[in-house]
């Protein structure tokens, strides 16, 4: 996995590379000594996990975060327990506390290891929309779902939830990632974070959409076309 360091403090980069060189399976492209920097690089090179600071001048990584239109996994630290909550709001792998020792790291790293793996298990494919079923991990397990099971996805940043009739499930992909593996002509994206499949659809209300009792919201821009693929008459 490729990482980028962001912190203000030389010494904490300098202490952070020795601990992340010592696993085989990281590899430090870049270190940042502010968020401005990381928000530049992030901007020219793709890294799969970024080790962020929170408290920095100017901006804290909770905001740098923010401001990221494609975000790598996210490893959080801070001298603080106080910004815990909001960080795993944004959905980070871990939010790690200074001083960092190895066998914390290595268990934030390993989540964020998982999180990367489940990816790649979701990347698109030149056959992918001609399967029956996706794969997603969901604590360490691969869980198969068929396709026909799926009622709606709901986009979180870049995690998906994916709902069948029985059950939810958390993916770390983007709304985007997942379409691309589904058949276009049983899954439309009817809002900017709602993914439905048509044949679920039950009833249309103005703005909103109903997949059994749950309602979903319509963009404007996608009613016209949701109702001509729906066959209406």
């Amino acid at each position: 996995m490729n990482c980028l360091i962001v912190d203000d403090n030389k010494m904490a980069r300098t202490a952070l590379k020795k601990l992340t060189d010592q696993v085989d399976f990281l590899a430090v492209k870049e270190e940042c000594s502010s968020p401005v920097d990381a928000y530049n690089y992030l901007k020219k090179e793709a890294v799969d996990l970024v080790f962020l600071d929170v408290e920095m001048p100017g901006m804290t990584g909770i905001e740098l975060i923010k401001n990221l239109e494609k975000r790598p996994i996210v490893i959080l630290i801070s001298a603080k327990k106080d910004y815990a909550v909001e960080a795993f709001e944004l959905n980070v792998a871990d939010y790690m506390t200074k001083p960092v020792t190895l066998p914390r790291l290595m268990l934030a790293i390993d989540r964020a290891k998982k999180l990367h793996e489940n990816v790649d298990q979701l990347k698109p494919d030149l056959s992918a929309r001609e399967k029956d079923y996706i794969f997603v991990r969901s604590n360490s397990v691969l869980t198969k779902i068929k396709v026909n099971d799926i009622i709606y996805i709901q986009a979180l940043g870049d995690y998906v939830n994916i709902f069948t009739r029985e059950k939810r499930y958390t993916a770390h992909i983007t709304l985007k990632g997942i379409e691309e593996k589904l058949p276009a002509d049983k899954f439309y994206r009817l809002h900017r974070s709602f993914l439905v499949s048509l044949d679920c659809v039950d009833g249309v209300e103005e703005g909103t959409a109903y997949i059994g009792q749950h309602p979903i919201p319509i963009g404007k821009q996608f009613k016209k076309e949701l109702l001509a693929k729906l066959n209406l008459i």
